[in-house]
């Protein structure tokens, strides 16, 4: 063999020598490169710890246990915070029409949300409730029963015919034949109840939970069942809502064995 052939063949075996560890050392950077790459990418996609800021519009006759569910609700799902929204069935109807941020809605009967099909997902009782009549500290007027508030030295407050419980009211007072002229009609139960915890009535019709709250400011006087009527509390999550599957699961939650304990605690039936 030449001498030039063997300068060539060395020169040629030391280039590959060479060459080896400079492609082993590109592909090794490569290669971190990459599963660097997939990590950044895949902790990108990694889902965050779930959080939300549900508002719930609800009956002003659920006020104060909803407080108590709400703070309860917020404990077992850390991160969770629930906003209460407190009116008068129809007030709150009307805000959902309008288009109000809500995720949430319970109404204090199923004829106002049975009107907001095309808004609310299909809605479930979570509670029912009964009439009382609540008159005033030591009942001065010996009011017994629903016949009594005829009685025209009364000052009578109810609840406006189109408030869920002014339609109760009404469905009672008629089905007794009892004329009532009231003194006024007021918004939710909330307001007819604090009329007469003021003094500015002598008696009204208010829900059985409500009236409990008043402790000795009132006088609770209860209706017969077979003259009563009973309120039921469907809750339906909004079709508008940007918060769908938390709020699904606190309305779930409202039907379980935590919030029914919570109702019924408060003087609420099973629904």
């Amino acid at each position: 063999m030449s001498p030039i052939l063997n300068r060539r063949t060395a020169t040629a075996v030391l280039t590959a020598a060479l060459l080896v560890p400079l492609s082993a050392c590109g592909g090794g950077d490569k290669k971190s490169d990459t599963g660097a790459s997939a990590s950044a990418s895949a902790s990108a996609s990694a889902p965050a710890a779930k959080t939300a800021n549900l508002t719930v519009l609800a009956a002003s006759s659920l006020t104060d246990v909803f407080k108590t569910a709400g703070a309860a609700y917020e404990k077992a799902n850390p991160g969770t915070k629930v906003t209460f929204s407190f009116a008068g069935s129809q007030e709150l109807a009307a805000q959902v029409k309008q288009g109000a941020p809500a995720d949430a809605l319970v109404t204090a009967d199923t004829k106002t949300m049975d009107g907001l099909k095309a808004e609310t997902n299909d809605p479930s009782v979570i509670a029912k409730n009964r009439l009382v009549i609540a008159t005033g500290k030591g009942n001065p007027f010996k009011v017994d029963d629903l016949k009594d508030l005829a009685d025209t030295k009364l000052k009578v407050v109810l609840a406006a015919p189109e408030v869920p419980v002014g339609r109760y009211s009404k469905q009672i007072l008629d089905a007794q034949k009892v004329e009532v002229k009231p003194v006024s009609q007021e918004p939710n139960v909330r307001a007819v109840l604090s009329k007469v915890e003021l003094g500015e009535a002598d008696a009204g019709l208010v829900y059985k939970t409500d009236s409990a709250k008043s402790g000795d400011k009132v006088v609770t006087v209860d209706i017969p069942d077979d003259q009563n009527a009973v309120a039921s509390y469907p809750a339906a999550t909004l079709k508008q809502s940007k918060n769908a599957e938390a709020a699904a699961a606190f309305v779930t939650w409202l039907n379980g064995p935590e919030a029914q304990k919570i109702l019924q605690d408060a003087g609420f039936q099973k629904p």
